[in-house]
């Protein structure tokens, strides 16, 4: 639980995560690349005294999560899209974490309005003593109403200071789970809305990393790298292209990125895709668990 000042740097942290998000949103134009839109937003919050939460994640399309630019990444959205902007500011530990999905198709409509419904009838929802499975089972109606399914392997989540992926784990549909929401919890709801199967895997990419602890490192590039991890990131995600300016080169940088993940020093976030390669939309709000209710912290 979170004291009175905490409560109140979250509340600044929850804000600035949102401006981030409706920037980025404003940023995400066919023709434009992934990673000047991340890029900047990054800036953005960085320039406002803030840290960085994790990487802007930028999926398209049957990409669910975790897609971030690369080193040199010149993918580039495109008028046939359905983009998730997926983010979080960081102050003193405390951490944001919200999404919005924008279709630059046309096409998809129906996903967008049903994960935004489903997070707008969960937060209706929240208050202390609900189960996280009440949760889950308005989050699954809310999508099927408008046609689409709810990702089942996917949802929301505790955070916590230092830990952005906390319990409760709140689900996308009514897993039974009879978790009570209790009052002074800070949760984010992450609705996933999908035209496939309802399920995601891990995909071919990964360009977010986590620090998990000391490992016997042999090669000097990768030793480096290691330690500007800790030193700047610590234990929160982190981008493979935040390393790039202090690297010899690209292809040392990801040799190193591979040393390590091999020696079991950094963790792998792979982006999440749908099995069906379907298409998947996304909203997601942080709030806490008032007595009567909850307050969204990203706004």
């Amino acid at each position: 639980m979170y004291n009175d000042e905490e409560k109140r740097t979250l509340e600044g942290v929850g804000a600035m995560s949102y401006k981030a998000i409706q920037m980025a949103r404003g940023l995400v134009k066919p023709g434009v690349r992934l990673v000047d839109v991340a890029e900047k937003v990054e800036k953005f919050v960085m320039d406002n005294g803030f840290g960085l939460a994790f990487p802007l994640n930028l999926s398209v399309n049957s990409e669910a999560a975790h897609y971030t630019p690369s080193v040199e990444d010149e993918r580039a959205f495109s008028e046939n899209d359905i983009v998730k902007i997926d983010f979080g500011a960081e102050k003193d530990g405390l951490l944001g974490d919200c999404a919005v999905c924008i279709d630059l198709s046309g096409h998809y409509s129906s996903l967008v309005e049903g994960a935004e419904a489903a997070l707008a009838v969960a937060i209706s929802r929240v208050r202390p003593g609900v189960t996280t499975g009440e949760i889950g089972r308005e989050i699954a109606k809310a999508i099927e109403d408008k046609g689409g399914r709810p990702i089942r392997n996917l949802g929301g989540h505790g955070v916590g200071k230092h830990d952005l992926h906390s319990e409760p784990f709140i689900p996308n549909y009514d897993d039974d789970s009879k978790n009570v929401l209790e009052e002074g919890m800070v949760i984010a709801i992450e609705p996933f809305a999908t035209d496939g199967k309802g399920l995601v895997t891990d995909g071919d990419s990964c360009e977010i990393y986590q620090y998990v602890g000391p490992a016997q490192i042999r090669q000097p590039a990768a030793r480096q790298v290691l330690e500007e991890v800790t030193a700047k990131y610590g234990s929160e995600p982190f981008a493979v292209r935040w390393l790039a300016r202090s690297a010899q080169s690209k292809f040392s940088l990801y040799a190193a990125i591979r040393e390590l993940e091999r020696a079991g020093a950094i963790e792998p976030h792979p982006t999440l895709v749908e099995i069906g390669r379907g298409h998947v939309a996304q909203a997601e709000a942080m709030v806490i668990v008032e007595k009567d209710g909850c307050k969204v912290l990203t706004k």
